[in-house]
């Protein structure tokens, strides 16, 4: 078999190992954060960050969610960087945020962050302050979950199908079942666009 034969096989095993009733309780739980007026907050570092800037623009326009990363804003980013320290950066902006147990957190990572490693402390530390204010944990991560997946209200894992491509398919998996999530009839309210455009509609 060829490098894409193989790579595209592992997508296949990823796809069929992740737990639909994760998905489900993800699902349904983040319905309960809309419903109760909460607020979501998407947060991911390096390729994640990228991730949640994508995922706060579906769940806001598809989902009606009031929707927010810290990663869009680059100038308050780096200068909480530059003036605390990047372990703060996501905890010290949820604090400006007023995070309350209604608002919901939506953790994109692929290890889910591990304060002893010194891997995504950010995120651990912003995760630690969501279960301090009692808000709604979420998490799509891989490996083992790292911290996401011990403290979440409900964590998909990707599984490890080959543990020399762990990041480039955890992070692909982040868009699809992000793309799950804001299609689920849970959540979904307001229609894509091309779908919108087929022809019957």
């Amino acid at each position: 078999m060829t490098f894409s034969q193989d790579f595209l096989a592992e997508v296949r095993e990823v796809a069929e190992g992740i737990s639909a009733d994760a998905v489900e309780k993800t699902a349904n739980l983040l319905a309960a954060v809309r419903k109760n007026g909460g607020r979501l907050f998407i947060l991911g570092v390096g390729g994640s960050a990228g991730s949640a800037s994508h995922a706060v623009n579906d769940f806001r326009k598809l989902c009606g969610f009031e929707a927010y990363t810290p990663v869009d804003n680059v100038s308050e980013l780096t200068a909480r960087t530059n003036d605390e320290g990047w372990d703060t950066v996501f905890v010290e902006w949820l604090r400006g945020s007023k995070i309350r147990k209604e608002d919901g957190i939506l953790a994109l990572s692929v290890g889910g962050g591990d304060l002893e490693q010194n891997v995504s402390a950010n995120l651990v530390k912003a995760l630690e302050e969501a279960k301090r204010s009692g808000a709604t944990v979420v998490g799509i991560v891989g490996r083992d979950g790292g911290y996401t997946a011990r403290v979440a209200d409900s964590c998909i894992i990707v599984p490890t199908v080959n543990k020399d491509h762990i990041t480039p398919l955890t992070e692909a998996f982040h868009g699809v079942i992000w793309h799950l999530l804001v299609t689920h009839p849970a959540l979904k309210l307001n229609p894509t666009k091309w779908e919108s455009m087929a022809p019957g509609k």
